[in-house]
């Protein structure tokens, strides 16, 4: 199964929601798949899946998921394939569930069984014929790209005043003020929260300065533990946390300086521990989902590395992940905020020109983040990667992001 969490957010860049979107099989293996045998198991939903094997909570805190069902599996026992609380899920539909009666009935019983509703890809030339689907809908995906979704916007809060409403396909931060400055949606979905804005700025603030600095120390060759320690100091937040994991690590250590805390440490783990911690401070004063997209694609990358023929390779993968969204951080450009830390060529190579032996697993985890499944497909088939084995990469790296943020587990 091939499957990815796509983020959802409110007006202040907070996460509010994810909606999974999946794909059963490699389709391109498969010919099957996209003519007679596109039905084969369709009453299974994948999403529901993913939420059942994983647990709701390691996907996301108190937050709503949107699951995509099919104008099959809408009848399927959603019930017994998930066991999540049903306010918890927003069952998604498209135009392929057409406004007759017995979806109607279906949706209304779905509705009455607690879960949420949701709908997308509506062209605007079908919102009257699905007045009695709209009435049930907790959700209406707008997209900004393919429909005037000012005047959608106008058109449903008139007539559906307490549907919540999605303004989609966003691709840059200018779209999202414009859309949020002018009001009446809940939602926001779309690329804008991984595009930097300058503005004019080219100074880093002083913290920011402090975190590239220690960055720099421990990915050099042969950098000393007292010089990251010195740096450690310069931040209480950074102390806290090396002093707690480091107590956690040998209790009652009598641990009295930075210094010997990162000692305790050793070189190696101190290496590995800061290129995560920082990242978090670091990325602090921006949406929490920017940091997530870091920390997955740097262990993604970390896991996919033999696949590529890159087993030697997987520290330089795991910063290349890493640091992917630095110009967003930095609000520079992705030259310019590179300047700024060291890494290696092949890093710059791939982050900047898309270029050179790291490149194909950065593109690959671009685009498998994005659902890009046609593309995904065609990778793994010239990579010799099967369906499970990717997928169990991309849930692997879910449960060690969820458990690193909550002090579980170290990189």
């Amino acid at each position: 199964m091939l499957v990815s969490l796509i983020p959802l957010f409110d007006e202040n860049m907070a996460v509010s929601a994810y909606s999974i979107f999946s794909q059963k099989d490699n389709n391109l293996l498969n010919p099957l798949l996209m003519g007679t045998g596109v039905n084969d198991g369709a009453n299974n939903i994948p999403g529901l899946e993913v939420i059942q094997n994983m647990g709701i909570e390691t996907l996301s805190d108190d937050k709503e998921v949107f699951v995509p069902v099919s104008n099959i599996s809408i009848f399927a026992d959603i019930e017994s394939q998930c066991d999540a609380p049903h306010e918890r899920l927003v069952l998604m539909i498209d135009r392929t569930i057409p406004p007759v009666d017995m979806y109607i009935n279906r949706l209304q019983e779905l509705k009455s069984m607690g879960y949420k509703l949701a709908i997308r890809k509506l062209a605007v030339q079908e919102f009257e014929s699905y007045r009695p689907v709209l009435q049930l809908m907790d959700y209406v995906f707008l997209n900004n790209k393919k429909i005037a979704i000012d005047k959608a916007k106008i058109y449903f809060s008139k007539l559906y005043p307490n549907v919540k409403l999605c303004a989609g396909n966003i691709d840059t931060q200018e779209i999202f003020e414009e859309l949020k400055e002018t009001g009446g949606y809940q939602l926001y979905e779309g690329e804008f929260y991984r595009v930097p804005v300058t503005k004019g700025q080219t100074d880093v603030a002083p913290l920011k300065v402090n975190y590239i600095e220690l960055l720099n120390i421990v990915n050099d060759a042969n950098f000393e533990l007292t010089d990251a320690a010195d740096v450690i100091g310069r931040d209480t937040a950074l102390t806290i946390k090396l002093l707690q994991m480091v107590n956690r690590m040998a209790y009652n250590s009598g641990i009295t300086t930075i210094r010997h805390a990162a000692a305790m440490l050793g070189q190696t783990e101190l290496k590995k521990w800061i290129n995560t911690a920082v990242v978090n401070e670091l990325y602090a004063d921006k949406p929490n989902e920017v940091t997530r997209l870091s920390l997955l694609r740097a262990k993604m990358a970390e896991q996919l590395a033999p696949y590529f023929g890159l087993a030697t390779n997987t520290e330089e993968l795991f910063l290349m992940g890493l640091f992917s969204v630095l110009n967003v951080i930095l609000e520079k450009t992705m030259e310019e905020a590179l300047d700024m830390v060291q890494v290696s060529p092949d890093i710059k190579n791939a982050l900047i020109s898309h270029k050179g032996k790291l490149a194909p697993v950065f593109d690959f985890i671009v685009q498998y983040e994005s659902a890009a499944w046609q593309e995904v497909s065609r990778v793994m088939l010239l990579q010799k990667m099967d369906v499970n084995t990717v997928y169990e990469k991309y849930i692997e790296s879910l449960r060690w992001y969820r458990q690193l943020t909550s002090g579980e587990a170290q990189k």
